[in-house]
């Protein structure tokens, strides 16, 4: 049984990766034909970083998906201590309506936001409306409950006792808060933070919805590239991009790691010696 399991497992990681598999060779081939590899080259990487047109879209989703990512670092992180304090009910409810975005169609979601903006730009007379500020707020508005959900478990193995402690050694709520329950959770914090500029980074369905002619992302952009033969360079960036958010998800695997390893260590003098510093 466990040999069938381990079969099954390297069956569904080979389906998984080997279309990433495929793009890769091909973007190191100098042929146009992905299925036939003719000679090794790394032309289609230059070509890439010469490129007048994907590269400043390319600067563009960076910049959407670090502005989206912090904010919703840090609104989803002030959230998420809010649930936390919650009565039973009221947390149900709340956590409820917080993962109707996880498993609303995403199309369902990107037409929706159109329309709000479409209406907020009417409302203000003006056609106008898409652009950044409008990719903003529809990104932030889909990560904001991976942040929530990466922070509340940290706060639920917290103990409950800590700020308390710390504001019984002299620190304010707000000291008590930044000095001791932030570096507690900081791990989910982080994951949170990476796992929303991963979603940002590379979303086409809802950006597809919400962009104006003055702010177009790369994920937009590679859509129109596959209206017509796909050009070998457009492999190279596939190839990095899935290189890219590869790493930041191992780095994200890391951090949970060390996390888990670092509470098992931790002991009450560890504890109380954070309450110290905190105090003094």
């Amino acid at each position: 049984m466990r040999a069938f399991t381990r079969a099954f497992t390297v069956l569904i990681l080979i389906f998984l990766y080997i279309p990433m598999i495929i793009l890769g060779i091909a973007s190191l081939s100098s042929g146009t034909d992905v299925a036939v590899f003719k000679e090794f080259t790394l032309n289609n990487y230059g070509e890439l970083f010469r490129d007048a047109v994907l590269l400043p879209l390319l600067l563009n989703s960076v910049i959407l998906a670090v502005s989206s990512s912090l904010l919703a670092t840090v609104i989803g992180t002030a959230a998420a201590v809010g649930i936390h304090r919650m009565s039973g009910r009221l947390r149900s409810i709340t956590m409820t309506l917080t993962n109707i975005p996880l498993t609303n169609p995403e199309i369902v979601t990107g037409v929706s936001l159109a329309l709000l903006f479409a209406f907020v730009g009417r409302a203000m007379k003006t056609n106008n409306v898409m652009g950044f500020l409008t990719l903003l707020i529809a990104h932030i508005t889909f990560n904001l409950p991976y942040v929530i959900l990466s922070v509340l478990p940290k706060l639920r193995q917290m103990d409950i006792h800590l700020s308390e402690a710390a504001m019984d050694l002299g620190c304010t709520p707000i000291q008590a808060f930044f000095k001791v329950v932030m570096p507690e959770i900081m791990p989910g914090i982080i994951s949170g933070a990476l796992m929303s500029f991963t979603m940002s980074l590379d979303d086409f369905v809802i950006s597809y919805f919400v962009y104006g002619a003055k702010y177009i992302t790369l994920p937009v952009e590679i859509y129109n590239y596959t209206k017509r033969p796909l050009q070998p360079k457009i492999y190279a960036l596939f190839t990095l991009l899935f290189i890219v958010i590869l790493l930041v998800m191992i780095l994200m695997n890391i951090l949970q790691a060390r996390d888990i390893k670092n509470r098992r260590r931790i002991r009450p003098p560890d504890i109380i010696s954070k309450l110290r510093r905190a105090g003094s």
